[in-house]
């Protein structure tokens, strides 16, 4: 083996091996939401539905922005993981180059095109004027560590893929936990506001990129790394090309959803749009605890299919779906019981608590209907089974607006938050119904 990586043994896929994997990235992925509560919770100290509102709709657009690239976190995973099952070490240490790169140029990408995309994001948002003023605030200050979050992806992709997931939960807990201690000094201290809360994540995440780069440095002591033949070997590329923008077009579709949520939301005025904000937090918070059995499937489907055992491979995604489905069962029990308390933390604003607690028993629902879509994302990322994944986030898209128009008219909001939970069940229903071609070609 080259590059300092060595091939994984052919060990068996237990519940511990799913647990050594999962719970890191369940730890970690668990502080991005509660991050996002923090960021709305210290403006909401402010009293006013405007300055959650504006953090929202300034972070929904920037994430949108940032996760068209999140092809880079799950292709990089998927490609990983098969050619350390195939024990391809140099191509292993290769895999993070091109990551790298393209990270770094996608950043730099979206800083150069900041105006027209914030421009063409505004136009199509519904927000009232103050809202947006102070959103442009937030995100004029954010965009600058684009390249720093991007390259971020693929990073964790290839540190999930050799199942270092503890490298990922201390650059989480690292990133987070300067970010809210920043969030509070700015903010509550300096009085800085909702540009307080941009800054620190700004700093955040440059730092967390910094620390990705030590925790790969193992990689960097090899010479594979930088082996430019390698690195933009034509066959290669081809292939990470195509397996990338399936990705990237399955992610714009689901970032189409999440933004023509927020963004009908908003028609319903600032209170309801901060109330959705919250929500969504839970929401948030159910698919990063599930990300962490996801990945362990990604990772355990990808080695398998390098090593081209099927057996292994159906293993591997039933146990991962097994732990999911637990976490599942347990987020929906939670969010019942505990749910109003945490609303009430979230806000000091009497109407948007009341329109809050209106919508939460979506909530206590979402985590048992996504089960089968984020799991199954899993498993065909795993794959590299793009194609897939691309034609049935399609169909789900499709379904989701259709059920959001007929919908709203007579229900309103609920009937949003229907339409979007209607779409996790096209998701699963129809990534399952292709599972049997996945066997069929790791075999």
């Amino acid at each position: 083996m080259s590059a300092g990586v060595a091939a994984a043994p052919a060990r068996p896929i237990t519940h511990r091996r799913v647990l050594a994997i999962a719970v890191p990235i369940v730890l970690s992925n668990a502080t991005v939401p509660i991050l996002g509560a923090v960021d709305t919770g210290v403006v909401g100290q402010m009293g006013e539905a405007v300055p959650i509102g504006a953090v929202g709709i300034g972070a929904v657009i920037l994430t949108a922005l940032y996760w068209i690239f999140g092809f880079l976190r799950m292709g990089t995973t998927g490609l990983t993981a098969q050619a350390e099952g195939a024990g391809d070490g140099a191509e292993v240490a290769a895999l993070l180059s091109r990551a790298l790169l393209i990270g770094g140029a996608a950043g730099l990408a979206i800083i150069a095109l900041q105006l027209p995309l914030f421009a063409l994001s505004f136009r199509v948002s519904p927000a009232s004027a103050e809202v947006e003023a102070l959103a442009r605030d937030y995100m004029s200050i954010r965009v600058w560590s684009a390249p720093a979050l991007i390259a971020l992806y693929g990073i964790n992709g290839w540190l999930i893929a050799l199942e270092r997931t503890r490298a990922v939960l201390v650059i989480q807990l690292w990133m987070n936990g300067l970010n809210v201690a920043l969030d509070l000094w700015f903010v509550l201290g300096l009085g800085w506001g909702v540009p307080g809360v941009a800054w620190a994540t700004f700093a955040a995440e440059w730092s967390g990129l910094a620390l990705g780069l030590w925790f790969c440095r193992g990689a960097f002591a090899g010479t594979a790394w930088r082996d430019a033949a390698r690195v933009f070997d034509r066959v290669r590329l081809v292939h990470m090309a195509r397996v990338n923008s399936d990705i990237l077009i399955r992610s714009v579709l689901l970032q189409a959803i999440f933004i023509s949520f927020i963004f009908w939301g908003a028609d319903f005025g600032d209170v309801q749009l901060a109330a959705n904000h919250i929500l969504l937090q839970f929401l948030e918070i159910t698919a990063y605890a599930l990300d962490g059995f996801a990945f362990a499937a990604e990772t355990l489907v990808g080695n398998a299919l390098g090593r081209r055992d099927v057996a292994r491979l159906r293993r591997g995604a039933l146990l991962s779906s097994l732990w999911g489905g637990a976490i599942c069962l347990c987020l929906g029990a939670a969010f019942w019981l505990f749910g109003g308390a945490i609303v009430e933390v979230m806000t000091t604003a009497p109407d948007v608590r009341a329109a809050a607690m209106r919508y939460l028993p979506w909530m206590v629902a979402a985590p048992v209907v996504g089960i089968a879509a984020w799991m199954l994302d899993g498993i065909f990322i795993g794959a590299t089974r793009t194609g897939d994944m691309r034609n049935m986030m399609a169909i789900s898209a499709a379904i989701y607006f259709g059920a959001a128009l007929l919908l709203m008219p007579a229900f309103g909001n609920h009937g949003l938050w229907a339409a979007m939970l209607i779409s996790f069940v096209a998701r699963g229903v129809t990534l399952a119904a292709r599972y049997p071609a996945l066997e069929r070609s790791a075999a």
